[in-house]
């Protein structure tokens, strides 16, 4: 069993200071119980505690570190911008640089602007949205998480076509009310409010992978229904690839799906670990951001040299030909073990995985949507993540989490990984 003492005392004294001592909700370990280790160094695929315990790490800063932690390259090229100064103010090059990276990857993407975070990202796009479509509602999907902006902390009711309410507390109704929630994988629900409100929708909002109630995967025709649907009624199609983008393919979800959405929100991997967001689209409805245009949106820091060169360089080593392909022969044999190991040990689960991102949900039923997630037994799930991380695992402390894979993970690494899972479900089995 590994010590936390030194995590425990800094958790204690970061309560006094911080709301449950942690900066996102996630990290304080609720959902699993136990002392969230405090992280004092990284490298490759490893973290290392205050209490000098080391993690063979499937969180990887919630997927932004696609090439694991501490990237030589990367790191070096931060150093390098760093000396000319950390934020500006005013515009760079570097803006340019990786604003044509992200378009020449995502052919849907003509123009783009860069924020700081997700959140920023999809405020924004709807935001726009609804001024290029000149309309207020919009739809998106139970379990759908697209940043903690008010207008999308709604959750769905029992019917088809809710209307959305207050999922978090200081939320107007008035700033629920313009959000509708549909069941995931489910077009004729969405039919439904359309035909509810055939004037009314401005967009559509959805990530081409669910993957904020654990990995969910689009179902055949799900994404291209959607497609439709927003051209017969004239709304916008915005993916909220934050997750994907960068992660399932080098052009994101909508290259595996050939769909192509009106409007995309990217973070996490096109800043290389550090702090950024960017939303874009088709050239006339990104005409109208300021100062080109009436839709009002700005950041001190957004574009700031640090992230930008973090961003190019990681895009610059995802590029070569049989990167991905590495990525995916490291996921599938994670998958494969994780799957023989629940089999042997006799456990309800199942795999939902694409590319390098997965969630094994301890459930006897298959996952397609957020109804059939939350069937998953979470109670298991807290001493499945508690008995990993006593092995040496960190695994994301939620079942409704992914778990990402990176180019830094080795062979070992997963065999290892691997042979603890195997241990652990046999001793939770029993």
């Amino acid at each position: 069993m590994r010590k936390l003492s030194r995590s425990k005392q800094l958790f204690l004294e970061a309560q006094s200071y911080l709301p449950g001592g942690v900066d996102s909700p996630v990290r304080a370990f609720k959902a699993v119980g136990g002392t969230p280790p405090f992280i004092v160094k990284a490298k490759g695929s490893k973290i290392y505690d205050a209490d000098g315990n080391d993690y063979i790490d499937f969180v990887g800063s919630w997927g932004s570190l696609i090439l694991g932690h501490a990237h030589p390259q990367v790191v070096e090229a931060i150093k390098r911008a760093a000396e000319h100064g950390t934020s500006f103010g005013a515009p760079t090059e570097l803006e340019i640089t990786l604003a044509k990276m992200i378009c020449a990857a995502m052919p849907s993407i003509e123009m783009l602007r860069f924020v700081n975070s997700g959140t920023e990202a999809t405020m924004s796009a709807l935001r726009l949205a609804r001024a290029f479509t000149g309309k207020d509602k919009i739809i998106k999907f139970a379990g759908g998480y697209h940043g903690h902006a008010d207008g999308l902390l709604v959750k769905g009711g029992s019917g088809l076509a809710t209307l959305g309410i207050p999922d978090s507390a200081g939320v107007p109704s008035s700033y629920a009310e313009n959000t509708s929630v549909a069941p995931y994988n489910n077009v004729e629900a969405v039919r439904q409010i359309f035909e509810l409100y055939p004037k009314q929708i401005a967009a559509i909002i959805v990530e081409p992978i669910a993957a904020n109630m654990g990995v969910v995967l689009s179902q055949p025709g799900f994404l291209t229904g959607l497609r439709q649907l927003t051209h017969e009624f004239g709304a916008l199609l915005i993916f909220d690839e934050v997750i994907t983008g960068f992660r399932v393919a080098y052009g994101g979800a909508q290259t595996l799906y050939e769909v192509t959405p009106d409007l995309t929100c990217l973070g996490k991997i096109i800043g290389g670990g550090l702090p950024v967001g960017a939303y874009g689209g088709r050239r006339e409805i990104m005409q109208m951001v300021a100062p080109v245009g009436p839709v009002y949106q700005a950041g001190t820091l957004s574009g700031n040299p640090l992230a930008m060169t973090a961003g190019i360089e990681t895009l610059k080593i995802l590029q070569p030909p049989g990167t991905y392909k590495q990525l995916e022969m490291k996921s599938a044999s994670l998958e494969e073990g994780i799957t023989k190991a629940a089999s042997k040990a006799g456990i309800d689960f199942y795999i939902s995985r694409v590319a390098s991102l997965l969630t094994v949900f301890f459930s006897n039923t298959a996952v397609n949507d957020y109804e059939s997630a939350t069937q998953a037994d979470t109670a298991f799930f807290g001493r499945f993540f508690q008995r990993l991380l006593s092995e040496g695992v960190y695994w994301p402390p939620s079942q409704f989490e992914a778990a990402f894979v990176s180019l830094s993970h080795s062979d070992e690494d997963i065999r290892l990984t691997n042979e603890i899972i195997e241990r652990v479900l046999n001793q939770l089995g029993l």
